[in-house]
């Protein structure tokens, strides 16, 4: 999506030669090749570790970070093979993120119109909303050292990258939606009568 946005915002007359069907597919098909490989390594080495002992895990669901902390033997090559597919997977799209946001924000800076301006930004406020919860938490969560104790704060994290940024995503996109936007003015207004009656009351 990102890269959408950068071709639609430095390169609005070459949009449609460059975002072809086809190289929409391959976008597509790069995500879904690099998660499968992700996840085949980031189980490979998790599942190759031995266990014993209770087996119960502190967490919401069975991912490689809560089960290593139910190893019963060195989890070193476990952790940095977690830590590699990280850096593939979470840093390297988040770099390509930031050099196209910072592309978009320098053509920006040079619009003549205000309006424009405006409605690019709320354009690529939402999508950038989006990475910064998922991005945000997925990075905590995987690339830190690993410790033996699943705390509170790391099952919210995962929660948070797991559940709610899918849960938040139809309505961060939809914000930008003036149906939307008119929709939830009323709905604020109303409370706020209702509110001001009981106060009265």
């Amino acid at each position: 999506m990102s890269y959408d946005r950068f071709v639609a915002v430095c390169k609005p007359l070459h949009y449609t030669t460059i975002m072809t069907q086809r190289v929409c597919v391959q976008l597509a098909v790069v995500s879904w090749i690099s998660g499968a490989f992700a996840c085949s390594v980031d189980s490979a080495f998790t599942l190759s570790i031995p266990y014993q002992g209770q087996n119960v895990i502190n967490h919401y669901f069975c991912e490689p970070p809560a089960l290593l902390k139910l190893a019963s033997s060195d989890t070193y090559s476990a952790e940095m093979a977690l830590f590699l597919v990280g850096v593939i997977i979470l840093l390297a799209p988040v770099s390509l993120i930031l050099i196209s946001y910072c592309n978009i924000i320098s053509t920006v800076i040079r619009m003549q119109s205000g309006e424009g301006r405006l409605k690019v930004f709320s354009t690529c406020g939402s999508h950038l909303t989006v990475v910064i919860l998922y991005y945000g938490s997925g990075i905590f969560a995987y690339m830190r050292p690993n410790s033996k104790t699943m705390s509170e704060k790391d099952k919210v994290i995962s929660v948070f990258y797991s559940v709610m940024t899918s849960m938040l995503n139809p309505i961060i996109y939809s914000l930008r939606n003036k149906d939307v936007k008119g929709a939830l003015g009323k709905l604020v207004r109303r409370l706020c009568i209702v509110k001001a009656g009981d106060a009265d009351i």
